[in-house]
C-alpha cells in the first residue's frame, strides 16, 4: 500500500483512512507512540506484532516528529480515537457490524448505550474477558467464538499494550473479522469513563500534556522517564544516519 514511511522498521502508515477500505484482505490495524515503541524494544513479540501490522497508525505527536526528523516527510497524527470515529460512521451508513473485545461490563455497558444513540443502524456485540496477566486456551475459545458466533465487518480489542496487539497477532486467522482494530484506551474515551483532552489541547499537539495532569501516576512513567528514552533513540539513529552520509 503506498502513503507509507519506514523507521527502525516499523511501516507507518500516513494517508487517508478511506484507502484501509480498499485492502482486499484481512486487516490488523494496530497504532504506535513512543511508548509503545520504548516497550517494543525490550518485548520482541510485542515488537513483531507492531511490525507485522497491515496498517500501523502514527498514534503520537513523537512519532510524528520522529518521522519527520529522521526520513524528511511531513506527517498527521492519527489517533486510535481517529480509527474508531471513522469505522463507525462508516458502519453507520450500510448497517454494519461492531464487536468491542476487552474492557469492563461497566464501560462495555455505556458504549452500547452511546453507540445505540450516535449511530442508530450499527449493530454491536460486546465481550468483557476476565482481567489477567495471561489468557489461558480455554479463555480464547470463548473469545474467539464469542466474536466469530457474530462475524463483525469490525472487531475492536481493548485490552491495553502490549497485551491487545499480542492477541490479535497471534488469533488473526481464527478470528472471523473484516478489520481487527487495537485501541485500547479508546474504549474508555468514548465509554465516558476516562475523560480525553478536548479537541484544542488534540490540535496543538498537547493531548499527552494534559494527559500527564489528569493522571499524573499512570501516565508519569509514560512521558516523564519514556519521554527521554524515546528521544535519545531517535537522535542515535539521526546521528547515524548522518554518519553514514559522510561515510559515502
Amino acid at each position: 500500500m503506498k502513503n507509507k514511511t519506514s523507521i527502525f522498521k516499523y511501516s507507518i502508515f500516513f494517508g487517508e483512512l478511506n484507502q484501509i477500505l480498499s485492502l482486499s484482505s484481512k486487516v490488523i490495524i494496530n497504532t504506535i507512540n513512543q511508548y509503545s515503541f520504548c516497550i517494543a524494544e525490550k518485548d520482541a513479540e510485542f515488537k513483531k506484532a507492531l511490525q507485522d501490522s497491515d496498517i500501523l497508525l502514527p498514534d503520537g505527536i513523537a512519532i510524528v516528529a520522529a518521522v519527520k526528523l529522521l526520513t524528511g516527510k511531513k506527517i498527521k497524527k492519527i489517533a486510535g480515537a481517529d480509527l474508531h470515529q471513522y469505522f463507525l460512521t462508516e458502519l453507520n451508513k450500510k448497517s454494519g457490524k461492531c464487536f468491542y473485545l476487552g474492557s469492563s461490563e461497566n464501560t462495555l455497558l455505556k458504549i452500547k448505550e452511546r453507540v445505540s444513540v450516535d449511530f442508530p443502524n450499527i449493530v454491536l456485540e460486546t465481550y468483557s474477558p476476565l482481567f489477567k496477566a495471561q489468557f489461558s486456551d480455554d479463555d480464547n475459545k470463548q473469545m474467539i467464538e464469542a466474536v466469530n458466533t457474530f462475524a463483525p465487518d469490525v472487531l475492536f480489542v481493548g485490552m491495553t499494550a502490549p497485551k491487545q496487539e499480542k492477541w490479535a497477532t497471534e488469533n488473526r486467522d481464527l478470528l472471523e473479522a473484516r478489520y481487527i482494530c487495537s485501541i485500547g484506551a479508546v474504549f474508555d474515551f468514548y465509554a465516558g469513563t476516562v475523560a480525553r483532552p478536548s479537541q484544542f489541547w488534540i490540535n496543538i499537539g498537547l493531548e499527552w500534556f494534559i494527559r500527564l495532569l489528569k493522571e499524573p501516576k499512570r501516565m508519569g512513567k509514560r512521558y516523564i522517564y519514556y519521554g527521554p528514552v524515546f528521544l535519545k533513540l531517535i537522535l542515535k539513529e539521526k546521528i547515524r544516519h548522518l554518519m553514514n552520509r559522510k561515510a559515502i
